[in-house]
């Protein structure tokens, strides 16, 4: 990161020299056009069209749509062949804030447990600045713990959400056996069979690899083309399909796949099915001499445990604290309802000032603190704040082990919803904790009026983690906020 782009983006207009693209190589496009996919999808999700009678080969059939298709896009391109650069990134948040947007949308993660050794957080902080909302990645590598990669409080941090359908692929026998597996298969064999085999049992003999230890696995140049061609080649784990493909494979069926994953297309027939059903073929083809399997086309059917956040992103469980250990911390908050959002009734309102109290009070310099902000903001002892001060419209409480618990949060909300118009507050307290909110009831006489509550937690924890929220409802608005309190990790 350059002194001169910390500069330009304090001060939250374009740079006045050109600057460099130091990751772009010969063959990239050196314009916002997109190369490989990436940039249109993140657009389309953003503000994309209403397509009806969308489908992948009539899979899924149904209206496609972006989160906002009035929406205007800009598309501002920072990724190149070699990767992302700081400086690219900085940049393109600079034009983005110099040119008015109203959000930023970036499908982009990092890893820096530094807020000010982020590029992102730091573009996200003086686009707060300017009223703009930076929508930002959370991150692909879930399900392990603690892999968030954008947590910065100024920023809205967006895992991958799935639709409410689940689409399953069924493998059928000769002995009439079915088992229902997962992917996307648009082929239809036509309830044709075709002979099974084991790829283990078709090492390629010619390949430096052609060990059965090998070809079980079906990667490349690991299978006998001989053994294999025109017939479903039983897989063990989870690879792209093209090494059966490449070996005249009519169709796959690869074992190792959780029930609960992403279904994904692949280049010729294929289903993933879980261990146990994968042993049960296993034994199917070594039961008889001519052992035959079809793989059926995908089907599609509506998921009553919907929404679910992908496990690449959380723990691949329903939005639900009593179905996931992790509550919260494994989901999210929720999904936002992007109609209902025009009209909160209520906020949580934080501004600058806020945040940098909330950077002051995680240790960070006033030297450090002004190389990013441009001006004279000083950490002083006497405002520094902590997290439990930020006006956050969550509530997350870390506590040692066998510890009592008493904490009070302070927060304040403002209506932005009619007037006068009178919330009260509900909340159910999990057991062995009293959470209490005083006062209970707040009446605004005015939009843009606030009012400050206490919420009050007491107890033991029964367990390592429990989830419950607060409501705040006037009748018509019903303004939830998530509360977890967890031992620390």
């Amino acid at each position: 990161m350059t002194k001169d782009l910390v500069h330009h983006l304090a001060n939250g207009r374009a740079s006045a020299k050109p600057q460099p693209i130091s990751l772009a190589t010969k063959g990239d496009i050196k314009s916002p056009r997109d190369s490989d996919g990436h940039g249109t999808h993140v657009a389309s999700i953003a503000a994309g069209n209403l397509v009806s009678a969308a489908s992948l080969e009539g899979i899924g059939f149904g209206t496609a749509r972006g989160g906002l298709p009035s929406a205007r896009l800009a598309v501002y391109k920072i990724c190149w062949s070699l990767g992302c650069n700081d400086a690219d990134i900085l940049a393109a948040f600079d034009d983005a804030i110099a040119d008015g947007v109203d959000i930023i949308s970036i499908s982009l993660g990092g890893s820096s447990k530094n807020y000010f050794a982020d590029a992102i957080a730091i573009g996200a902080f003086h686009a707060m600045r300017k009223g703009i909302l930076t929508s930002t990645s959370a991150g692909n590598r879930g399900p392990d713990l603690a892999t968030l990669s954008s947590f910065a409080p100024w920023s809205l941090s967006v895992a991958a959400s799935t639709t409410d359908r689940k689409f399953f692929t069924e493998v059928q026998l000769g002995n009439n056996k079915k088992f229902e597996g997962v992917s996307i298969n648009t082929f239809d064999l036509k309830n044709g069979t075709y002979p099974i085999i084991y790829g283990g049992d078709a090492p390629n003999k010619t390949s430096e690899t052609g060990s059965p230890s090998y070809a079980r696995t079906c990667n490349d140049d690991s299978l006998d083309k001989n053994l294999v061609k025109g017939k479903i080649v039983l897989c063990d784990g989870e690879n792209d399909g093209t090494g059966q493909l490449f070996a005249g494979a009519a169709g796959t069926v690869m074992q190792g796949r959780r029930p609960d994953s992403s279904a994904f297309p692949f280049p010729l027939p294929a289903a993933f099915l879980s261990l146990e059903d994968g042993a049960n073929i296993y034994s199917y083809i070594n039961s008889t001499s001519n052992p035959t399997a079809t793989i059926l086309k995908t089907n599609a059917r509506k998921d009553t445990f919907a929404p679910y956040i992908a496990a690449f992103s959380s723990r691949a469980v329903p939005m639900d604290a009593e179905k996931s250990s992790g509550a919260e911390f494994a989901y999210g908050a929720g999904n936002i309802n992007p109609l209902k959002a025009l009209n909160p009734g209520l906020i949580y309102d934080i501004d600058a000032p806020d945040y940098i109290k909330f950077l002051c009070g995680q240790g960070y310099s006033t030297k450090l603190l002004q190389s990013v902000t441009g001006d004279n903001s000083r950490c002083l002892e006497r405002s520094n704040g902590t997290v439990f001060d930020l006006n956050y419209p969550s509530f997350a409480l870390s506590i040692q082990p066998s510890n009592s618990i008493s904490h009070v949060f302070n927060r304040t909300i403002t209506n932005v919803g009619t007037s006068p118009s009178t919330y009260k507050a509900s909340v159910t307290a999990p057991t062995g904790l009293n959470i209490k909110v005083n006062p209970s009831v707040l009446s605004f006489t005015s939009s843009g009026q606030k009012q400050s509550f206490a919420l009050t937690i007491e107890g033991t924890l029964d367990k390592q983690m429990v989830s419950t929220s607060l409501i705040w409802d006037d009748g018509t608005n019903k303004v939830r906020s998530p509360i977890v309190v967890y031992e620390a990790f």
